[in-house]
């Protein structure tokens, strides 16, 4: 097996795919090779996501979620058309169901318009009941640009297409040690050393360790939090037609409980945000001492506990107490009973935290002298990961002087927005 690449990534995420599938489109013949230490791709939050072509309303004006989801979109829409994987646009309603709700809801639709989300637009009550009967409210609106798909379907096409044009997909090839240098940095890993000329770190829940390994240090650390879901029985998905979500509150990085229509059928309520004790801790009981050490030993999360402790044990409870998650789900439709849910997946979401206890609500991507590091980028990086991809590309190829041998390609326009 050939361990000496022109660019070597580290994470077989979705975004770490995305990359390497536009630098193989990027620059024709580049050697790549995708470094992912368990034995398949896709097997953490690109495996345990909710499956949501988000629309783009959620986020601030000029954030790069703003920039990038709106076109993500129709890039992914294009890419899953394209590819036959199964998708559909169904749209969904957000929705205040309390006068306190509604400052917040307008915010949404300002936030929505400024990043041009198409489409959207407030719906009376009786609008909202047409969509969704079910669904009570004060005040709503619709997207009708909102879709659902398979992620870990969207990966591995992603992985079949850098195979085809000759990248390799290490697998059980976990990271050890990093020696950046030049012209070639090294990457030690379980299956021997790696050379590559540019190395980008798509390590997700692994993102600031792999960092720290090739001596470099931002002052973020990832916090590892859980979502949780269930499923609404069978018998009862008539309660939910597509995707019904409240208004987030504003001062955290996650959606609130809500209701999402998956590609296979089912209809999954959640997630919560609760403190996992494992950066891979899908159960409840789930714990990992060096993890959770980690997370004790770092002052930023203090600081974020003592801002957000209430928050975050109302999270616990609902965790720990299936009638309080009912509860919260009954603001949006009334008529779901505690017996009409099911335990389902779980999720653990890579949250960048920084020294202050702030949690980073936009991508967070660095560049150094040998490497690009990707530390936080939550969702909807998994709707915008071809046009991220793009972008960290353009970055990697930023000052690198390529081989003739080489041919570099003009950026591929993605449909949607202007090229990079």
């Amino acid at each position: 097996m050939d361990f000496e690449f022109d660019l070597a990534i580290i994470g077989g995420g979705i975004v770490g795919l995305a990359t390497a599938l536009q630098a193989g489109r990027r620059v024709p013949n580049l050697r790549i090779a995708v470094i992912e230490k368990e034995s398949a791709i896709a097997r953490h939050q690109t495996g345990h996501n909710s499956g949501v072509i988000h629309s783009g309303l959620y986020y601030k004006p000029g954030s790069l979620k703003a920039k990038n989801c709106v076109a993500g979109a129709v890039a992914m829409v294009e890419f899953c058309r394209e590819n036959s994987i199964p998708y559909e646009i169904c749209g969904k309603v957000v929705v205040a169901t309390d006068k306190s709700e509604l400052p917040g809801l307008d915010e949404l639709l300002r936030r929505g318009a400024a990043n041009g989300v198409p489409g959207m637009r407030k719906i009376s009550v009786e609008e909202l009941r047409e969509l969704e009967p079910h669904c009570t409210g004060i005040a709503a609106f619709h997207v009708p640009g909102t879709g659902i798909v398979n992620y870990a379907l969207v990966a591995q096409k992603y992985a079949e297409l850098i195979q085809a044009a000759g990248g390799q997909i290490l697998t059980n090839c976990a990271v050890q040690g990093i020696r950046q240098g030049s012209p070639e940095t090294v990457i030690e890993t379980t299956l021997g050393s790696i050379k590559a000329r540019r190395v980008i770190n798509c390590a997700g829940l692994h993102s600031d360790r792999i960092m720290r390994l090739a001596g470099e240090d931002n002052g973020l650390r990832i916090i590892p939090f859980r979502g949780e879901y269930y499923e609404i029985v069978p018998a009862r998905r008539k309660l939910v037609r597509n995707l019904i979500y409240p208004v987030a509150d504003p001062r955290f990085p996650f959606l609130g409980v809500h209701f999402t229509r998956r590609i296979s059928g089912g209809i999954e309520a959640g997630p919560n945000a609760v403190l996992a004790l494992k950066r891979e801790g899908y159960r409840k009981t789930d714990f990992n001492l060096k993890d959770a050490l980690e997370t004790a030993v770092f002052p930023g999360f203090w600081r974020m506990a003592a801002k957000y402790w209430k928050s975050g044990m109302g999270e616990y409870y609902r965790s720990l107490n299936k009638q309080a998650f009912t509860h919260a789900l009954q603001k949006l439709v009334p008529e779901i009973q505690s017996q009409d849910l099911e335990p389902a997946g779980s999720g653990v979401r890579a949250q960048a935290v920084d020294g202050t206890g702030r949690l980073l609500d936009d991508f967070s991507i660095i560049q150094s002298k040998h490497m690009i590091h990707v530390c936080n980028v939550p969702s909807p990086a998994a709707t915008a990961s071809l046009v991220i991809g793009q972008q960290i590309v353009e970055m990697a190829l930023n000052g690198w002087v390529l081989p003739q041998k080489f041919g570099v390609s003009d950026p591929l326009p993605l449909r949607g927005s202007p090229p990079l």
